[in-house]
């Protein structure tokens, strides 16, 4: 268990929060310095509260505590920077971040790098046409939670990919070789392979390479657990398609 703290004016980033009593919340917050951690907000709910206008997602914040990290009180909470407003089309993608660190963080895993590469994705999201953001973030997370993936040589035969061959990528294995590629949806060139492997996803065939990818190896971490962000995603653009 952890020991008692003061914590005073720490980084931090909302990533969910809900109701505890008729005036108060329960924060789960991603922390530079002490990893994920869940707090009480007294009387945060109160509609006189400073604090109601301060604790919300996508805006940097500075927090203090004392207590525990699983279960202390919120002490204080402030405004730690500027950023952009998410604009309306991309608070999915940015619920989908949040749902990925509650998902896959556990309390008090300290992780500087995911932090610093969450407020690099909320920071461009705000004005992104596309979700290379969200594919830069999960290659960094991977990374830095012990899956990173060996996207440069077949898995079978050991030798390095071929830029013009097509492979399949399987979590748990790697990439394998594809004898036919015609008409299958999962086969990757290995020019996008490659790319995917250097955090190279410019080109729209490398982002789509990311994509599937990215989605087959958080899929694994996740072990079959869905995404109630990535559902919302999905249903909203095939309403779009239908519209």
């Amino acid at each position: 268990m952890s020991a008692p703290r003061r914590v005073l004016l720490e980084p931090a980033w909302l990533l969910h929060h809900r109701p505890w009593s008729d005036t108060s919340r329960i924060l789960e917050l991603m922390t530079r310095n002490h990893g994920r951690v869940t707090l009480f907000a007294r009387g945060a709910r109160r509609p006189g509260s400073g604090l109601r206008g301060v604790l919300q997602p996508f805006i940097p914040l500075l927090v203090s505590w004392s207590g525990r990290a699983d279960g202390g009180t919120l002490t204080g909470a402030e405004i730690g920077g500027a950023l952009r407003p998410l604009p309306p089309a991309q608070l999915m993608s940015g619920f989908y971040l949040n749902e990925l660190l509650l998902r896959l963080l556990q309390h008090e895993d300290r992780h500087e790098r995911v932090f610093d590469a969450y407020a690099d994705a909320i920071g461009q999201l705000a004005g992104a046409a596309d979700h290379r953001p969200l594919r830069s973030f999960e290659l960094i997370l991977l990374e830095e939670l012990g899956y990173g993936l060996e996207l440069a040589r077949d898995a079978t035969s050991g030798e390095p990919l071929e830029p013009d061959r097509y492979y399949h990528f399987q979590p748990g294995r790697g990439v394998l070789a594809v004898r036919d590629a015609a008409g299958d949806p999962a086969a990757i060139r290995g020019r996008e392979v490659l790319a995917v492997s250097c955090g190279e996803i410019g080109e729209p065939a490398a982002l789509a390479a990311a994509r599937k990818i990215l989605r087959a190896a958080i899929g694994h971490c996740l072990e079959g657990r869905g995404l109630h962000s990535r559902e919302v995603m999905l249903a909203l653009r095939q309403l779009e398609q239908n519209a």
